[in-house]
């Protein structure tokens, strides 16, 4: 097995190997600058960044199995619990993003100390979309098994794409509330995987230690893959850079106000002289003065006599 390095590169990436001759892909994520990004962005509490940057790691792992580059995966969990819901997007490229409904939500921890995940959220829905430049995206929807997120994406796997796969997120939060750790894997088993390999996936995976366990111990991808592999033969296929990407624009802040309409966009004038709007995901506000909308509601009569 190869050394566990202590001092591991801290760029986020995502490792995808191929294992046993094909009968197993796998993708090994470490996340921790993105998600300590995204929490800083939303100014979430830590059981909030722990929810958050469990969907984040799954989310980017999950958008490097798209096809094409402007292809776009989006993960939505709605729950009853405090946390409301949370939504993240990601590409092929490793960008990701994402924001909590409400970033404020608390609860106190798990009698073993662990944050209260799924207390969190509580029960509801996780849905998955594709959105692959076709008339309609792929939509599935499954019921929150344990809001813990990995069991419920282990789940949507085998229920929405019968696929069997083993999913696991882990983030940890330290005490000044910055993420000390975050990653995730997922295993999955191709068509034609046999029983030994199946057997073997299993027995490696019983009692393996959290996944923020393994990064504390100094785990790498590379090292976990090593770790999990190295007795069937693997191979490491790609390794992509993952960070924090919000596309918003000026431009796309305007777009949305021209699609208000003539009527609103004059009343928005009238009421407040201005226009402010924020992105949900990286929380940046643009502002529209009087001028700017004048300009805007001549656009809009225009669009409106054609």
């Amino acid at each position: 097995m190869q050394n566990i390095v202590k001092d591991a590169d801290k760029k986020d990436y995502i490792l995808r190997i191929t294992a046993a001759g094909g009968m197993i892909r796998a993708f090994f994520a470490t996340t921790r600058n993105t998600v300590n990004t995204t929490a800083q962005l939303h100014h979430t509490t830590a059981v909030m960044s722990a929810a958050l940057g469990r969907l984040l790691t799954a989310g980017a792992m999950m958008g490097l199995m798209l096809k094409n580059d402007g292809d776009l995966l989006t993960l939505k969990i709605k729950g009853d619990g405090p946390a409301g819901g949370l939504l993240v997007t990601a590409d092929k490229n490793g960008h990701v993003k994402g924001y909590p409904q409400n970033p404020a939500a608390d609860v106190p921890n798990k009698a073993n100390g662990k944050l209260d995940v799924s207390g969190a959220i509580g029960t509801g829905t996780l849905t998955v979309i594709r959105d692959m430049g076709l008339s309609e995206p792929y939509n599935g929807t499954i019921e929150l098994q344990t809001g813990e997120i990995a069991e419920d994406i282990t789940y949507y796997f085998a229920q929405s794409e019968q696929t069997p796969s083993a999913v696991s997120l882990g983030v940890l939060v330290d005490v000044d509330y910055s993420i000390r750790q975050s990653g995730g894997f997922i295993i999955q088993l191709m068509p034609g995987a046999t029983d030994d390999t199946i057997g073997y996936l299993e027995q490696k995976l019983n009692g393996l230690d959290s996944l923020t366990a393994l990064y504390e111990q100094g785990h790498t991808p590379e090292s976990l893959a090593e770790l999990l592999f190295a007795d069937i033969g693997y191979e490491e296929t790609d390794r992509t850079p993952v960070a924090f990407h919000c596309d918003c624009s000026r431009e796309r802040a305007r777009r949305v106000l021209l699609s208000m309409g003539k009527e609103e966009l004059i009343k928005l004038k009238e009421e407040d002289h201005a226009a402010a709007l924020n992105c949900q995901f990286c929380n940046r506000e643009y502002r529209f003065d009087a001028g700017e909308l004048d300009a805007l509601i001549a656009k809009a009569a225009a669009r409106k006599k054609n």
